[in-house]
């Protein structure tokens, strides 16, 4: 039924049992010099074979594999295994601006962030009050005493 349970059971304490602590990786998300920087924790990757960053819409997606490559009997408390983590960006982007960086197990995203404009157009609001009353056929901007 849960076997991360029964092995976990069953092993000298280590810390948390594994179906407890999610497969995801860390992340840190800010704005710099105009652009939104996502960076990720993962360490000990191949960033050409193990890493994937991808960009639909306003989703940014970072995917990760970590690979086992010893078999045979031992303990292990390495993670292994696909992981992903999707970020919601501020404002849906063209990916042809979005950049991808692995350095010292750390991988940084940097998508542009553009000003952003309102949605349609600007009425402006008349100050009823500054106005003085007019009657409903008087021309507007003519004095009241000339009207004709």
């Amino acid at each position: 039924m849960f076997p991360d349970l029964a092995d976990w059971l069953e092993a000298p304490w280590t810390g948390p049992p594994p179906f407890l602590t999610s497969h995801v990786f860390r992340l840190e998300e800010t704005i710099r010099d105009n652009r939104y920087m996502v960076r990720a924790e993962l360490p000990g990757l191949d960033p050409e074979n193990d890493i994937e960053v991808t960009v639909d819409g306003r989703i940014l997606t970072i995917r990760a594999e970590r690979r086992q490559q010893d078999t045979g009997p031992y303990r292990s408390e390495f993670r292994y295994g696909s992981l992903a983590r999707a970020v919601r960006l501020p404002a849906r982007v063209d990916p042809a601006d979005v950049t991808a960086r692995y350095e010292k197990g750390v991988l940084e995203v940097s998508v542009p962030v553009r000003a952003s404009k309102p949605e349609g157009t600007q009425i402006p609001v008349e100050n009823a009050d500054a106005v003085p009353d007019q009657s409903p056929d008087q021309p507007p901007g003519q004095p009241p005493d000339q009207a004709g």
